[in-house]
């Protein structure tokens, strides 16, 4: 049975085939409505309570150009934008299919279908129209933007993150390179009570040794040889806000020492300067290293990492939150096409395909910058596998892999080669465009 069932639309003109349909479809636990007509359709998706519809596009009007499914489908994706639509096509038109595709259908099915493959569409497709339906009620306000997050390992990072927030304890987060760590302490701050208060930033990678004392406290003229001036530190432009402390594993014991200090007594004193001033600075602090590692080596305070993790928050990699990659990956894609003056507007089944089975190795940063370049590059409304320029993942040589997974492979090089032509990797792995097409829509699910 379907998980919390659905309620499909059938749009056929023939009773029979959609009789044949909703058999199948209840047995599999969902609910079904059928309409014969174009008109029939839109008065019954108006009335609502449709959850995904299946559109025969050849109805008895016009038998071979599917002009009628064609005109409604364009009616539906206008009125009612977010409603999952798997067309049919009786006549072996991949061209038909194709055309459907680029208007906003989300899959499509060639009759006679196969059970197996009717159900796995449709269940994919709810799948994901919940997942967008929430994201909208998990989308969390930040001072940079939204926090979008269906997966469950980031609704209970969230949900951590809005427990913790309140309470005026330090906080660690820990996670790969580009999944986000600066977001979430932002979000941590804007959940505070220090929100109106600074939020101050430190990336302790980025700064010499020999600096980084004067960066975080401060210091007086003459402090050393380039202390041409009195300069300020982040602990006290920080002061009654946030001081975020990123890549903390890169600290020097001299500088940790000093972090120590501060984080037990509220107070700092500037190089070259024997006045101590108190400040009251909330600790937020990341790191894509093992500090238990790094303590093991002699490298990190074990003290330190007590007062910083008062709560650890580890943030899953990109490749770890399911459905949340095609929705970063859509909210990546309007902004670079509002930012690049593009007119893209959403991703090719075989682009969709490229970014479930990629490794994200550079999780949600890579992301953002393979989707900027394919906006970039892409010469029509829809970004193609070849645009991402992901390429095929081989993680072990084929001879080694399942059926499915080489498979996968050989289809994914296949387009790869051919630039992102169909036709043409079609004719690379000996398959009928039909054939490729249904292999091809079958790597989504």
């Amino acid at each position: 049975m379907v998980e919390s069932g659905g309620t499909i639309l059938i749009a056929d003109d023939q009773a029979d085939i959609r009789e044949a349909l909703a058999l199948v479809l209840r047995a599999e636990g969902f609910t079904t409505k059928g309409a014969a007509s174009p008109a029939e359709a839109a008065l019954l998706l108006d009335a609502g309570g449709i959850d995904a519809l299946l559109l025969d596009l050849n109805f008895a009007t016009d038998t071979t150009s599917g002009d009628d499914g064609m005109r409604l489908l364009a009616s539906v994706k206008t009125i009612h934008p977010d409603l999952p639509v798997v067309v049919l096509t009786g006549w072996g038109s991949v061209d038909l299919a194709v055309r459907a595709l680029r208007a906003g259908a989300a899959d499509f099915l060639e009759k006679p279908w196969e059970n197996a493959r009717l159900i796995t569409v449709l269940r994919s497709q709810l799948a994901l129209a919940r997942a967008r339906s929430t994201a909208a009620s998990l989308t969390h306000p930040t001072a940079q933007g939204d926090i979008i997050a269906t997966s469950a390992a980031m609704r209970a990072v969230l949900t951590m993150v809005e427990k913790i927030a309140p309470a005026d304890v330090s906080v660690l987060i820990t996670g790969e390179s580009g999944t986000g760590k600066g977001l979430i302490a932002r979000h941590i701050a804007a959940l505070s009570h220090r929100r109106d208060k600074p939020f101050v930033t430190l990336d302790l990678g980025a700064v010499p040794e020999s600096l980084i004392e004067s960066e975080l406290f401060g210091h007086t003229r003459g402090a050393f040889t380039d202390a041409k001036t009195d300069r300020i530190g982040r602990f006290e432009i920080a002061n009654g806000g946030v001081l975020f402390l990123d890549e903390i594993g890169n600290a020097s014991l001299a500088t940790q020492a000093r972090l120590l200090s501060v984080l037990e007594d509220g107070i700092i004193t500037r190089l070259g300067e024997a006045t101590p001033r108190r400040v009251d600075v909330r600790v937020i602090a990341a790191t894509n290293a093992d500090l238990h590692q790094l303590i093991e080596a002699g490298r990190f305070r074990r003290d330190l990492l007590f007062r910083l993790n008062t709560v650890e928050i580890a943030l899953p990699p990109l490749r770890a939150r399911g459905d949340d990659v095609f929705l970063l990956a859509a909210d990546c894609l309007a902004a670079s096409a509002t930012r690049h003056g593009r007119t893209v507007t959403g991703f090719a089944p075989d682009a969709l395909a490229a970014l479930s089975n990629h490794p994200w190795p550079g999780n949600v940063r890579e992301l953002s910058h393979v989707v900027e370049r394919a906006v970039l590059l892409a010469d029509h409304d829809l970004i193609g596998a070849a645009h991402l320029r992901l390429g095929p993942v081989a993680a072990a040589p084929i001879e080694h892999m399942t059926l499915d997974q080489a498979e996968r492979y050989l289809i994914q090089r296949a387009m790869a080669e051919a630039g992102g032509d169909a036709e043409r990797a079609a004719r690379r792995l000996g398959l009928s465009r039909s054939a490729f097409y249904r292999r091809l829509s079958q790597l989504r699910t």
